[in-house]
This record gives structure tokens, sequence and C-alpha cells, in this order.
């Protein structure tokens, strides 16, 4: 079976764990729709990083589509965690760069890009909000 790891990052608040939990429910790999504003995140399940309503530490999550295993990880944003998204990229086959659509391009945005222009690794911009 093919294994396709894809990473999502971008910086802070443009709402990368959100389009992960909102992913994962639509094409019914769970059947929770998790949401980071009620505490209910599927990833963001530690306590800080319910209170702060932002990722701390990058986290996985698996599903078969299509005859594919996918694995996407939800990466931080901040850039006081910029060192969970750069190990992260060791192991990503494409990453999926969000951008908010009314901030544009921030700086934790950019820093991603040319980390992922460095590992060699494809990436794709997905305009959010």
């Amino acid at each position: 079976m093919q294994r396709i790891n894809i990473a999502l990052t971008g910086h802070t608040s443009v709402g990368k764990t959100s389009y992960l939990d909102t992913l994962l429910w639509n094409i019914g790999a769970t059947d929770t729709l998790g949401k980071v504003d009620d505490g209910k995140s599927l990833s963001d399940s530690d306590e800080e990083e319910i209170k702060r309503k932002i990722s701390i530490k990058s986290s996985a999550f698996s599903f078969d589509h299509s005859g594919a295993r996918f694995n996407l990880v939800d990466t931080p944003g901040s850039s006081d965690f910029a060192g969970e998204v750069a190990s992260t990229l060791y192991g990503i086959d494409t990453v999926l760069l969000l951008i908010d659509a009314v901030s544009g391009v921030e700086p934790q945005s950019e820093t991603v890009w040319h980390q992922a222009d460095r590992y060699r690794v494809p990436k794709l911009a997905f305009i959010n909000k």
C-alpha cells in the first residue's frame, strides 16, 4: 500500500488544526467533529494546547483512502515551536501550507516555505478562511 505523508503547516491561527479536524470528519476517519474553540480538537489534546488554543507539538493521524495510507501531521504555527516543524519535514512527502486569506503570507509561513525548499519537499499553498 502506498504511503503519503503530508504536513499541515503555516503561521499561528491560520486554521491548520481546524482544517485537519474537518477533513478527518468529512472523509469518515472519525465520527467526532473536533473543534479547537470547544477544547475538543482531535489534534490539540494537551492541557496547555487546549488552554492556549494553539498547537504546541506535532500530532499525526492516519487513514486509508483510494488504496493509499495517508499520514497527516498537524504542526505548530508559532515560531516558538519551529523545531517541531523542522523535524517533521524530514519524513514528509508534501507540505500543505495554509495561508489566511485576510492576513496573507505571515512570517512563519515564509519560514516553512524556505525550510521545505531546503529539504526539497514539494509544497502546496492552501488559502483558508
